[in-house]
């Protein structure tokens, strides 16, 4: 069950942990890393949450799909995570933590979904243009396909929709006739 407050004051802590030993690149790499590993494979995140499975076992797991891969510090938050319950959480927490190093480091997400893919050049020109409107500073630009968009363009920032594709269009269109004012008007 997702608990953004729990994940939010543990991401909170381990950032302010990893400023203080000087290691919040290599924590922000860590955190990236889970989020990859779970994202990849749904069976590791579901493992992380199961019930059924007990907490020393899961260590164990985590351990050996992380050894190697991420820092001391992670390792020892993620056996902290164990102790207290809360491994679970884990991936919910690496978001946050993600979320909060944005936040540290002035970077906006945007999510660009376009019909068709587009070049690097022109995903750069948005990100500018972006950047240049909304004022953001450095954007992290995230891309998706979605066929059904038809044409055009939708753009996500900071809680704000860009709807420029076809699909919207054709929407609007549809209701305009379903409300058909000038026929009423005939009669």
């Amino acid at each position: 069950m997702p608990n953004p407050r729990l994940a939010h004051r543990y991401a909170k802590s381990l950032i302010d942990l990893a400023v203080e030993k000087n290691q919040l690149e290599q924590v922000f790499a860590d955190m990236q890393y889970i989020q990859a590993v779970c994202k990849a494979s749904r069976e590791f995140a579901l493992l992380l949450s199961s019930p059924v499975i007990k907490g020393d076992k899961k260590g164990k797991i985590i351990e050996e799909v992380t050894k190697g891969n991420i820092s001391a510090l992670t390792a020892s938050f993620n056996a902290l995570l164990i102790t207290k319950g809360r491994e679970g959480d884990l991936l919910e927490i690496a978001q946050a933590f993600i979320d909060q190093y944005n936040d540290l480091k002035g970077i906006s997400k945007v999510k660009l979904t376009t019909a068709t893919a587009v070049s690097d050049d022109i995903k750069n020109a948005i990100a500018d243009k972006v950047a240049k409107e909304a004022g953001l500073g450095k954007i992290e630009l995230e891309t998706k396909v979605d066929e059904s968009l038809i044409g055009g363009f939708v753009l996500e920032f900071n809680n704000n929709l860009v709807d420029a594709s076809v699909a919207r269009d054709l929407r609007e269109i549809k209701k305009q006739f379903s409300k058909n004012v000038y026929v009423k008007t005939m009669h």
